[in-house]
């Protein structure tokens, strides 16, 4: 893949993001995932600094359509920053400043929450306790209110939102770990959804790989298989040329700095070697038929590349493989299938199932170190690398992601 430029700007802080998403599993913004309780961070995002910049340019991006947008980011700010700092002037539109539930709900906080509403900042509130009458005046203020479904139970939530019908909130269901809580919540009217209930697969008993995947899977054995040359890979691929295309699309991208545009399949290979070419083909294994929100594929696409820049830079060997443990780690979520008789299936080496299956060996080893990571669980890192290559890395992947998924939409 070449050298990464790792930039300049040193956030200070481990940071990762987190989506926030509509009804239709589209993502609407993002919620900032930082450990900082001194509010440092938040007091260095001055105006035209270069934090706000990698904040802006990275991770509010997102391709949709082909194109890349920013989108709004929540930023957790504690009562005692609110009360001690002054708020930097951040751009209205680009941010939604959230302020955390545990806080101390004193009357110095909630004029200063009202006279933020007043410069034009939009509000969110999380950890929201129906229990305590000093969260009332809030909610008079804030525009999005954020309810911990696990918390406070699902068979509570219905009772609650009824009450909170007059304020007029923009409703953020949180914790939504299954689809069937997905499902339920939006029966009770809220808008916006954040957890892991799109990560978990509901797999369909008896499900076999079919479609293109299967062209797929065969054009992988043949990339495995030593004597397999060029044209024996080339000669499975013309069995779908409009999948050739959107393949060869793929890799003239952006993403890849070529400097003369790749013909076939057979070109490809002689460009770029059988690996590089495996790694595609696995691309277009993880990626959607259209049925799975585009989400699922964008994180796919930057835990490999996270898993692959880990193992590159701690000196581990094969980072491709490290790739495509990263990349396939949320297949069975993309076909509804066991990951267990997916990997039945499937040609891989049995490092790589192993991984996949029960986080086995190196391979899922840094696979469990990316997700602790794209959690914001720092505190489980093993500290494979020092602390800001961690963030550096996971910020290139972001938009490595960016960049693979315009190309892959444009090719649709």
């Amino acid at each position: 893949m070449g050298a990464v430029d790792m930039g300049d700007e040193n956030l200070h802080v481990l940071m990762a993001r987190q989506p926030i998403y509509t009804k239709s599993h589209d993502v609407s913004a993002f919620e900032l995932l930082f450990r900082d309780p001194d509010g440092k961070f938040v007091d260095g995002l001055k105006d035209k600094d270069a934090t706000l910049g990698v904040l802006m340019g990275t991770y509010s991006s997102i391709s949709k359509g082909g194109e890349v947008q920013n989108l709004p980011c929540f930023l957790k700010v504690t009562d005692t920053f609110l009360l001690d700092n002054e708020m930097p002037d951040l751009p209205r539109q680009n941010f939604v400043i959230e302020i955390l539930g545990h806080s101390k709900i004193s009357p110095a906080l909630i004029e200063r929450v009202k006279g933020l509403a007043n410069d034009g900042y939009r509000l969110a509130l999380a950890d929201y306790n129906p229990t305590d009458p000093r969260f009332g005046p809030l909610l008079n203020v804030v525009h999005v209110l954020k309810l911990d479904i696990q918390k406070l139970g699902l068979s509570n939530v219905q009772k609650l939102v009824q009450k909170l019908r007059p304020f007029q909130l923009e409703l953020l269901a949180d914790k939504v770990e299954t689809k069937d809580e997905f499902r339920q919540c939006l029966e009770m009217g809220f808008e916006l959804y954040m957890g892991y209930f799109l990560s978990k697969p509901e797999p369909v008993k008896g499900k076999k790989i079919t479609g293109n995947k299967v062209l797929l899977i065969q054009l992988l054995t043949e990339l495995q298989r030593p004597s397999a040359t060029a044209q024996s890979v080339e000669e499975i691929a013309l069995n779908d040329p409009a999948l050739t295309f959107k393949i060869l699309k793929v890799v003239n991208s952006a993403a890849f700095n070529l400097r003369r545009e790749i013909t076939s399949l057979s070109h490809a290979i002689a460009m770029l070697g059988m690996e590089q070419v495996r790694r595609w083909v696995m691309l277009f294994l993880a990626n959607s038929n259209g049925d799975k929100p585009d989400d699922l594929t964008r994180n796919m696409l930057q835990r490999g590349r996270m898993c692959e820049l880990i193992a590159e830079m701690s000196g581990r060997e094969e980072p491709i493989n490290h790739f495509i443990v990263g990349l396939l780690s949320q297949l069975d979520v993309m076909m509804d299938m066991d990951m267990a008789e997916l990997m039945s299936q499937v040609p891989l080496h049995q490092e790589i199932k192993a991984a996949l299956i029960s986080r086995a060996g190196s391979y899922g080893e840094v696979l469990q170190e990316v997700e602790h990571y794209e959690r914001g669980e720092f505190e489980h890192l093993r500290k494979m690398l020092d602390k800001h290559t961690y963030e550096v890395a996971y910020r290139h992947s972001l938009s490595w992601a960016t960049q693979v998924m315009q190309a892959l939409q444009s090719a649709a």
